[in-house]
């Protein structure tokens, strides 16, 4: 069986053809597209299934944004993407289409252990409801709830609840965003565009001069990469600060997102920004925030926290579940997370 399988971003968009048997064992073909190079998803398929002479057996697409009844207007992306639509391009009865962090919770299970990295190590092994976190373009956040012998991926928005900042200097960056912003998230702060308003925020305050190089890596590629770049490599000190307090609010709302999902089964951290800055990650900083919540404290010390360390986890979620749908005996096992 063929499965084609599409992890879609605001940035770009990954497209491959898993052979499996029974499970996706071997990409055939694949791709990475810049997104906004393609008016559609529907036209970004029909050049790629046209470049490499593609037949399919099963389809399924991970896309940003709030999917209802196979249909979704993604987040930070002027794509419509509709399932029936889909399905007609590439001639299947039926394409699936999910949430990209629903995508990625399917594809968790398929992860060996040094494809993870342990943040913090919390109580492992212990049952129970797990979330995901995953800054990139924007903040994606789902949930995989634990029915008592499986798990099942849910999607979430929750990367656009409220902006709930923690001391004076948060206080001061929601005043700064409210003044940009009809609406101030935690995906304004904990994202890549997220990275670059807290870095213009703290260049606002007057407390750094940006030497000449950061200026032009900043208008020649991405900022957002610029930035972490100069932070890691201590090259720059207002990048270092604007890293710092990204960290600290990529802990908090990974720390709120644990609570709302009760996830004593862990919590793990994706995107692509997470692999980029992982050596912060592991500083006290991150740990902290996702602890620092008053009477909760005691049950964010047992969660354990890892790092998910392949890019293309969203991709193999989408290839795992078109595969288990497709019949009976490829339904989902009971295994939907690495082992602890």
């Amino acid at each position: 069986m063929n499965v084609l399988a599409g992890d879609i971003g605001g940035t770009y968009t990954r497209l491959a053809l898993f052979e499996s048997h029974p499970q996706p064992t071997s990409i055939q073909v694949e791709e990475i597209l810049a997104s906004r190079d393609h008016p559609s998803l529907n036209d970004a398929l029909r050049a790629f299934v046209a470049r490499h002479a593609i037949r399919c057996d099963r389809a399924c697409f991970g896309v940003p944004g709030p999917v209802y009844r196979g249909r979704v207007t993604t987040t930070n992306l002027p794509w419509q993407v509709d399932a029936a639509s889909l399905a007609a391009c590439l001639g299947l009865a039926e394409v699936l289409v999910i949430n990209d962090l629903e995508a990625v919770g399917y594809g968790i299970g398929t992860l060996a252990e040094n494809e993870l990295a342990t943040i913090r190590p919390g109580r492992p092994g212990r049952r129970g409801n797990a979330a995901i976190v995953a800054p990139g373009t924007g903040l994606g956040e789902a949930g995989l709830f634990w029915d008592g012998k499986r798990y099942r991926p849910f999607a979430s928005e929750g990367g656009h609840v409220d902006f709930a900042p923690s001391g004076e200097l948060q206080r001061e960056l929601l005043d700064y965003l409210a003044k940009r912003y009809e609406h101030v998230s935690w995906d304004r702060v904990v994202s890549g565009p997220g990275l670059v308003n807290i870095y213009r925020f703290l260049r606002a305050r007057g407390k750094h001069r940006e030497p000449g190089w950061l200026t032009t890596a900043l208008a020649e590629g991405d900022p957002a990469a610029a930035i972490s770049d100069a932070a890691i490599a201590r090259r720059c000190p207002v990048c270092v600060e604007a890293l710092d307090l990204f960290v600290a609010c990529y802990g908090a709302q990974a720390g709120n997102t644990a609570l709302a999902f009760l996830a004593t089964g862990g919590v793990y951290l994706g995107g692509g920004i997470t692999p980029k800055i992982l050596p912060r990650l592991l500083e006290p900083t991150f740990a902290l925030a996702f602890c620092a919540k008053g009477r909760m404290r005691p049950v964010l010390e047992a969660i354990e926290v890892r790092a998910v360390l392949r890019d293309d986890t969203g991709l193999r979620g989408c290839a795992r579940l078109a595969l288990e749908s497709a019949a009976p005996e490829h339904r989902r096992s009971d295994r939907a997370l690495p082992p602890q």
